[in-house]
């Protein structure tokens, strides 16, 4: 049986570029919620951490579930969406969101662990020169913090090609629309295709073992040469 690349490449494109714009936008939401929360110690701010670690404890139907409820056509944001047109339901940007949601809390936790590893005093000398608290972040705190930042980033990417019970849930299971690589397998591994169903998991696995193998390199890299 030869293989058809097309049923390989289009999933694969579909997961590349659904990891990498929900990596790309959690990067901007955790590194804020990673910068406000580092060092507050209360009771709010610990409410909030709990918030924002909750998707990675939670079941993935539960998460589709609570997206549904939002994003979904009768759903509280959903339905002004429907208004401006935009639909996320059964679409690519649903599996975006989808994956967004999910990889979240892995760019996050870095980033906060990182951001609280910063030795307090460099931002305070920042501070004292006239910084101002943005200029502090980028200048002092993130250059300080990239090794962790970037090692949730890679765990993120890796983790949003993998995603499957959210975007399931929103997205579907729509061949060449909505179908990943882990909706690929599923499909292949139900309708008892055994030979595509393998070929797409070693696939995945070699994209994400590739990943992870060159983020090391280039951190190991990095610390080399300070």
């Amino acid at each position: 049986m030869g293989l058809d690349w097309q049923s390989v490449l289009t999933p694969l494109a579909l997961s590349l570029r659904v990891a990498g714009l929900a990596t790309a936008v959690s990067f901007l939401a955790a590194m804020l919620a990673a910068w406000l929360l580092a060092r507050k110690r209360s009771s709010l701010p610990a409410f909030l951490d709990a918030c924002c670690t909750l998707p990675l404890v939670l079941p993935p139907t539960v998460l589709g579930y609570y997206l549904i409820l939002l994003v979904g056509r009768r759903g509280v944001v959903g339905q002004w969406l429907n208004e401006a047109g935009i639909n996320l339901i059964f679409s690519w940007q649903g599996a975006v969101v989808a994956a967004t949601v999910v990889v979240f809390p892995l760019i996050y936790k870095s980033a906060r662990a990182a951001l609280e590893q910063v030795d307090p005093h460099l931002e305070n000398a920042a501070r004292t020169l006239g910084a101002s608290e943005w200029r502090v972040f980028v200048s002092v705190s993130l250059p300080l913090a990239w090794r962790g930042v970037f090692a949730g980033l890679m765990l993120a990417f890796a983790r949003g090609m993998g995603e499957f019970g959210a975007t399931l849930m929103i997205a579907g299971n729509i061949p060449g629309k909505t179908q990943t690589l882990a909706l690929a397998i599923y499909d292949a591994f139900q309708s008892g295709n055994d030979l595509r169903a393998t070929r797409l998991v070693l696939l995945t696995s070699l994209v994400c073992v590739g990943l992870l193998t060159a983020a090391e390199v280039l951190t190991s890299r990095q610390r080399r040469k300070q």
